[in-house]
């Protein structure tokens, strides 16, 4: 485990700290913690939208003053950030950024916050700091609260780091990871491989199974706040370092194109036997195994966030990093390229707006970073269908049509009409290679173009990917994390929002997501 071997590298009592992971029902998070042995306690762990001016959103989201005195104030999330000094893996993406932010607003004095970054050298990570996160937009609040000071903030909290998650001790050279983990107080892991079906096994061993993270396979029935663990949920018969033999073995077995190709296709035959849908899956599976078997005497408290998309609020309504999650469904949708989908019109769409998981993780860090001796594996399922107007896919599609329809994604006219569904990809494969035959002009020719023969092989394999979610009924217990919201004083949930319950799904869907959506699509087509 590179983020254990990290901790590894100094003298500190490992007492207290969390660690964040998340599933599709979510992406990869994860806190590892623990306190250093100092007099001061710290914790070292692992419609269309119209946006308001920039000066009255500022005014809306700038973090009040919290009274910090004695036990009435909640958790105590403002006195927790004060002063504390982190590391951040994946710090460049989606929601770390988010995260970042919000700690940046929230506790303008924090310590530093350390980068973990893939770059060659100190010059082209000090350039992929500046360009990939103090020039993002997402940062404009801040930019407007410090003025001319800005970058000067930024650079002075924000210290980039060379390394690799997937590497021994997070690829950190020794005398700097040292450096390190004497000075930060958290860790926040948000590092890892998403894709659903283009991963290498061995990569996806090294970074998601080491790194590690969680997912769920369980496709109907209640998904517990309890961890993961081989003999209990997870067979017996899985042996994590049978698995990184074998994916060993097969990177010196095969070369070339051919060693991509057959590593793919075990991950995805390893998964199958398992029980487990592909690649990412599986090993994050095992990832939240190898957290609870290998933790020691480390408290860990896991957070699972489900589906992460756009901003609901904060720093701004829509914010988002890249065409994600069921994006590509709708994007594919908008232009015409298909007119139904292999999915239950009543399956479970599990979103979580990236602001609410942020806030989330804010608050489970404060609540458990302050405590003292040995505490026992927390898991908290931060989601939405586990509440009583859960959002169906049938619904997401049908918000999606009036939007796109009044508002379309294409300048040409396309004749968009509500989504079909289809219960099978043979029933989905022959409708989409009608449609694009259609387009083609050549609706009577049995064959389609080499053009049209990649569409329909890509969208395929799209509708294949993202089946075991398009038929998902299972839901989420959340008990702790309802319990932690009521310890939560009405001040900090007002400063750190994450009650699901709270989501019109109307409104973020038709005035929030769609527009966050289509103004990322745009930017990536000019780009």
């Amino acid at each position: 485990m590179a983020i254990a071997n990290l901790l590894a590298t100094s003298n500190v009592v490992k007492l207290d700290g969390v660690s964040l992971f998340s599933s599709f029902a979510g992406k990869p998070n994860h806190y590892l913690g623990r306190r250093l042995s100092q007099t001061t306690p710290r914790v070292q762990t692992l419609c269309s939208y119209r946006e308001t001016s920039l000066k009255a959103a500022v005014k809306s989201f700038m973090v009040p003053e919290a009274d910090t005195s004695g036990d009435s104030n909640g958790i105590g999330i403002v006195r927790f950030l004060k002063g504390k000094s982190y590391l951040v893996t994946g710090a460049t993406g989606f929601l770390a950024k988010v995260l970042i932010e919000k700690l940046l607003r929230a506790s303008p004095d924090v310590g530093k916050i350390f980068l973990l970054m893939r770059s060659k050298d100190q010059d082209s990570a000090n350039k992929r700091l500046y360009d990939e996160i103090i020039s993002s937009d997402l940062f404009k609040l801040l930019k407007q609260m410090h003025g001319s000071s800005y970058e000067v903030f930024m650079k002075r909290k924000l210290i980039p780091v060379i390394g690799d998650i997937g590497e021994t001790n997070l690829g950190i050279e020794s005398e700097i990871a040292g450096k390190i983990s004497e000075e930060i107080d958290v860790i926040i892991n948000c590092g890892g491989r998403t894709t659903f079906d283009d991963s290498r096994y061995d990569s996806a061993l090294s970074v998601n199974a080491l790194g590690p993270a969680y997912v769920t396979g369980k496709k109907n029935g209640t998904v517990l706040e309890t961890p993961l663990c081989i003999g209990e949920n997870i067979t017996s018969d899985l042996n994590i370092d049978s698995e990184l033999k074998l994916a060993s073995e097969a990177v010196k077995r095969f070369h070339g194109s051919e060693e991509v190709k057959k590593l793919k296709e075990l991950g995805f035959e390893r998964a199958q036997y398992y029980g487990w849908e592909n690649t990412y899956t599986f090993t994050k599976a095992m990832g939240e195994t190898e957290i609870h078997s290998k933790r020691g005497d480390l408290p860990v408290v896991i957070i699972r966030p489900s589906c992460i998309e756009s901003s609901y609020n904060e720093p701004f309504p829509g914010w988002i990093q890249g065409i994600r999650m069921v994006d590509p469904i709708i994007v594919a949708y908008g232009k015409g390229q298909v007119s139904g989908f292999c999915a239950d019109s009543k399956s479970l769409l599990d979103i979580t707006p990236v602001d609410m998981v942020a806030n989330a993780a804010i608050a489970v860090m404060a609540k458990h970073g302050c405590g003292t001796g040995i505490q026992e594996l927390k898991v908290y399922n931060v989601t939405s269908s586990s509440h009583s107007n859960p959002l169906r896919f049938g619904e997401l599609m049908d918000l999606s049509y009036q939007h796109l329809r009044n508002s379309p994604l294409e300048e040409t006219v396309i004749d968009l009409a509500p989504m079909k569904f289809f219960s099978s990809l043979e029933c989905f494969k022959s409708s989409v290679s009608n449609n694009i035959k259609k387009q083609e002009g050549e609706s009577h020719i049995s064959t389609l173009s080499k053009k049209g023969k990649r569409r329909l092989d890509y969208l395929v394999s799209l509708a294949r990917t993202y089946k075991p979610y398009m038929f998902f009924q299972a839901r989420f217990d959340d008990t702790n994390t309802t319990s932690l919201i009521q310890e939560m004083s009405m001040e900090e949930r007002k400063m750190f929002e994450f009650d699901a319950r709270g989501i019109d799904w109307e409104h973020y869907i038709v005035n929030v997501h769609l527009p966050g959506l289509k103004r990322q699509f745009f930017q990536g087509r000019s780009t």
